[in-house]
This record gives C-alpha cells, sequence and structure tokens, in this order.
C-alpha cells in the first residue's frame, strides 16, 4: 500500500519573526550584560523609581492611572531583571553564591522541573503586578465593568494556583511562586572586574579511595567559604521535601483559602450598593479564618511533633498568611465603619504641620486608593 506523507506543520517561528528576534538579540545582550554589571546600581533604581510611585498624588483620575502604569511597569521589568541576574548568578562559580533561601530552593526545583508551573507561576506574578492598573482602566467605563474585570482577575488567578496545587503533588502554595531576588551584588560586580571568574578551589584526590577534597580559597575568603558550607538539617533536604503534602481537611482548607479572593469579590460585587454592609466583610474574613485554623489542626494531625515539626519553610508562610490578615482592617465594612473614620481624622489634623503634613497627604492617597479600588488593598 503506498504510504502518503501528510504535509508537516511546523511549530517554528515564521521567517519574519525570527530575523526580527536575531536582529534584537545584540540588543537584549547589551540591555543584559548592562544588568548583570550594575546589578546594584539597578536595584537602587528600582527602589527610587517604586518609591515614587508612593508619594505621586493618587486623587486625579489622570495621575494615578500614569502612577500605576509606572509603578505595573516597574515590577514586570523588574521580573525580567531577575530572571538576568538569576542567569548571570548560575554562571558563577559556588564560592561567590550565596546559599538560597528555602523558598528559592523550593520554587526554583519547581520552575526548573515543571515548564507548566513556571508559566501559570508568572501568569500569577504578572496579574497581580497589574491588576489594580486593569481595576483603573476598568473603572472609566463604569462600576459594572470594574466589578466584572476584578472578579475575572481573581477567577483567573484562583484556577491557576489550583493548578499549581495539582502540579506540586497537593502541596501549600508559596507567595510569591517564583523564586525571589536575593543576589549580592559585589559578587556580580567582583566577577565583572576581572575577564574570567576566579577559579574553583582545587582539589585533592585521595590515591586509595580516588574520593576528591576541595581545597580552601585564598585567605581573604576563608571566612565567606565556611559558611557557605554550613548546613542545617533543612539544607540536605531534597526541595520538594520542604513542604509537607496534605491531604483531606488539609487539602480542602488550602482550596478554601484560594477560592477566598473569588467569593469576597463577588459578594462586594453584589453589595456594591450598601458600602457599609457587613456581610461581605464577615463572609470573606470567615473564610480566611477557617481555612487557617484548618489547615493548622491538620498540620497538629498529620506531622509528628505537630506544628513544632513544620520546616521554616511552612512556618515563615503560615507567618505571613498571618500578618496579611492584617489588611482586612482596610477592607469593606470594617474600613467604611471603622478604619476609614479613623485615619481620616488623623490625616486632618496632619495637614497643615510643617512636616507632618507631607505624612498626612500620604496617608490620603493611601485613603483615596482604599476608598475606591478593590485590589488596592489584595494580598493574594
Amino acid at each position: 500500500m503506498e504510504n502518503v506523507s501528510r504535509p508537516q506543520h511546523s511549530s517554528s517561528s515564521s521567517p519574519s519573526q525570527s530575523s526580527a528576534r536575531r536582529s534584537l538579540r545584540p540588543y537584549l545582550d547589551m540591555y543584559g550584560d548592562f544588568i548583570t554589571k550594575n546589578a546594584g546600581a539597578v536595584s537602587q533604581i528600582e527602589s527610587a523609581l517604586r518609591s515614587l510611585t508612593y508619594i505621586v498624588p493618587a486623587r486625579f483620575k489622570d495621575v494615578e492611572l500614569a502612577s500605576e502604569s509606572l509603578h505595573s511597569g516597574i515590577q514586570l521589568l523588574s521580573l525580567y531583571h531577575d530572571s538576568l541576574l538569576a542567569r548571570a548568578v548560575a554562571q558563577l562559580p559556588s564560592l561567590n553564591r550565596e546559599k538560597p533561601t528555602p523558598h528559592n530552593r523550593y520554587t526554583k526545583f519547581w520552575t526548573e522541573k515543571s515548564p507548566s508551573y513556571r508559566r501559570l507561576a508568572l501568569l500569577v506574578t504578572m496579574i497581580q503586578y497589574t491588576e489594580l492598573l486593569w481595576e483603573m482602566t476598568a473603572k472609566r467605563r463604569g462600576e459594572k465593568m470594574r466589578w466584572h474585570v476584578v472578579i475575572v482577575l481573581e477567577l483567573a488567578k484562583a484556577i491557576c494556583r489550583l493548578l499549581l496545587l495539582r502540579l506540586t503533588n497537593s502541596r501549600p502554595l508559596l507567595t510569591p511562586p517564583l523564586p525571589e531576588r536575593e543576589i549580592d551584588p559585589a559578587s556580580l560586580d567582583e566577577c565583572s572586574e576581572t575577564e574570567s571568574p576566579p577559579p574553583e578551589p582545587a582539589t585533592w584526590k585521595m590515591p586509595r579511595t580516588g574520593l576528591e577534597l576541595s581545597g580552601l580559597p585564598n585567605s581573604g575568603r576563608i571566612s565567606q567559604y565556611l559558611l557557605s558550607k554550613v548546613l542545617t538539617a533543612e539544607d540536605v533536604k531534597p526541595p520538594a521535601q520542604l513542604l509537607h503534602r496534605i491531604r483531606g481537611s488539609g487539602y480542602l482548607a488550602e482550596v478554601l483559602y484560594i477560592l477566598r479572593p473569588v467569593v469576597y469579590a463577588i459578594a462586594m460585587k453584589r453589595f456594591a450598593n450598601d458600602r457599609k454592609s457587613w456581610t461581605p466583610w464577615l463572609l470573606g474574613f470567615s473564610l480566611e479564618y477557617a481555612a487557617r485554623q484548618m489547615t493548622k489542626r491538620d498540620l497538629e494531625a498529620s506531622i509528628p511533633g505537630g506544628l513544632r515539626g513544620l520546616t521554616q519553610l511552612e512556618r515563615d508562610e503560615l507567618t505571613r498568611r498571618a500578618w496579611a490578615m492584617g489588611w482586612w482592617t482596610v477592607r469593606g465594612a470594617f474600613y467604611e465603619n471603622l478604619t476609614g473614620p479613623f485615619l481620616k481624622s488623623i490625616s486632618s489634623r496632619l495637614s497643615g504641620q510643617p512636616v507632618l503634613g507631607l505624612l498626612g497627604g500620604v496617608l490620603e492617597d493611601y485613603q483615596y486608593l482604599w476608598d475606591n479600588y478593590y485590589f488596592s488593598s489584595a494580598t493574594l
């Protein structure tokens, strides 16, 4: 029987796209070299620009969009800088690398192991960096469009997080889901000053067993070298074991924690005409509090030693979630009935004061955001 070959659909990009990438590659390489050689200055510039967006008055329609656009752009650019610096650090000798935190060990493991995890984590992070800008833009077309966009964004983040929960084999989610920047600019600057990176310490092979022992670095770096070799019990654990798998009520608690923002946003839309109603606030707070209590009870029952048997990464995430619950004081009815009037009285007292007036103005800008925008107090 004659074999008829089917036309193959190439998955590669078109010639025009390939040529465009090739033409941009030299400029991207130059930009990457500049970032890695000036890591300390870049971090300072990013921080200064973020601070500028915090003090730009946000009470005027045109300025608030410009300020938030700048802030979102800086956040997205910083995300790109993180990838550049991470690649540069990966090329450094082990002597020059900082010991990664448990968070970075865990998230780096999953981003390298699962391309799906990396894409979903990146998508969630990009939505978080731009969600307030989307809300501001949507509000110009009316409150109905604004709440529609808010719910769609919360639903998109929840779906991504549920998929991340599945990809990590039912392990609790971390915030942020991507490795954080923890790079000592001096280590990059030190290597950029020389044409080639400093060599690894020489090794010595044992004549009988053939095992190799790493040599010591030069005398000026011995302290740093020894500190980098100090290991704790969690440093030798495989990255995936830094978080325990959750089952039963623990899994249900994590799903409840992920879906809480969606339920709260829908309730806020339902009671948009009665901003002082306690129903959305009580519903959202109760769901988050119930999820936290269920999680703690499950950990007590399923982990040897209970809460004392948690890894450092698990303790850090529980602590972060506990502090994040403080944002409920500037949400919904709690803010409208209690926190808002209290802050307004403080800002009015500070206005007109020589130095404290500036602080009062910044406080009023934040109150404007809390008064008008849902994502200004979002934490997930």
